[in-house]
């Protein structure tokens, strides 16, 4: 059955992006900002596919955590859904990603003009100095910044090196700095064909103040990160239970219609 519905749930999602993608080619000679709500709306039918096919829904906790105005979004990264839900849940966020991603028929040419932050991973300080004047800029028009600080997706459990471009933007832009953990991976794992039903929890941490050194900011940042991480993989892990032993499913929250800072 789960491979039945991922089969329907890829099927339907190529199909929707395909016909979205043509048809709001010419949103890309228009404003940023139009371009971003277009991003929204795909976000909203992909994460609206995932929840009536797979039965997959999502659950965002801390919304109070998230300062006004311009802030970095440290995000663990664990699955495409991750990727889906940073538009419907802050707006209009700049997300760092890898530049590759650029050349992928349509989500990259939307990306790309939607104000996204690439990064050239092998292009060193260079590709580093570039993705803070980037950023700055973002900041500068309010805009949230989101980076994933491993700088790849991992599997529930794994914890990589963080990278160092997060410190960059954390000491360059001077604002808050919001840990956000996700067990997203549990559910739409990395490369994975099949996605399981259930619900997926992101949760937005408290936000760490502009100030700190890298030797403070980093430790306290990857602790906070993988403490709840592993939190909310253990809160699945225990749903899943007890939805086996018959003592009812909790159902999460319905994503929040929020935002956005235009």
């Amino acid at each position: 059955m789960s491979r039945s519905r991922a089969l329907a749930f890829n099927i339907a999602f190529f199909a929707v992006t395909a016909l979205l993608g043509v048809a709001a080619l010419p949103l890309l000679l228009a404003p940023r900002r139009w371009v971003m709500r277009f991003g929204r709306f795909w976000a909203r039918c992909v994460l609206g596919l995932l929840k009536t096919i797979v039965g997959l829904d999502g659950e965002i906790r801390g919304l109070e955590h998230i300062p006004p105005g311009p802030c970095i979004i440290a995000m663990k990264h664990q699955s495409a859904w991750d990727t889906l839900i940073m538009p419907v849940v802050l707006g209009d966020p700049a997300v760092v990603l890898k530049r590759e991603l650029l050349w992928v028929p349509f989500y990259g040419w939307y990306a790309a003009r939607a104000g996204s932050i690439a990064i050239d991973r092998r292009g060193g300080a260079g590709a580093l100095r570039r993705m803070v004047a980037a950023a700055r800029q973002a900041a500068a028009s309010g805009r949230k910044i989101v980076i994933f600080p491993e700088g790849t997706r991992t599997a529930p459990g794994q914890r990589l090196a963080y990278q160092p471009g997060v410190a960059a933007l954390y000491q360059a832009l001077d604002v808050p700095l919001v840990p956000a953990a996700v067990n997203s991976g549990l559910f739409w794992g990395r490369r994975s064909f099949v996605k399981r039903p259930g619900g997926i929890i992101l949760a937005f941490l408290e936000p760490i103040p502009p100030g700190l050194s890298r030797r403070q900011v980093m430790p306290e940042l990857e602790a906070r990160i993988e403490a709840a991480t592993a939190a909310l993989e253990l809160e699945a892990a225990d749903r899943q239970g007890a939805g086996a032993r018959g003592e009812g499913n909790q159902s999460s929250s319905p994503l929040p219609r929020i935002c956005s800072s235009e």
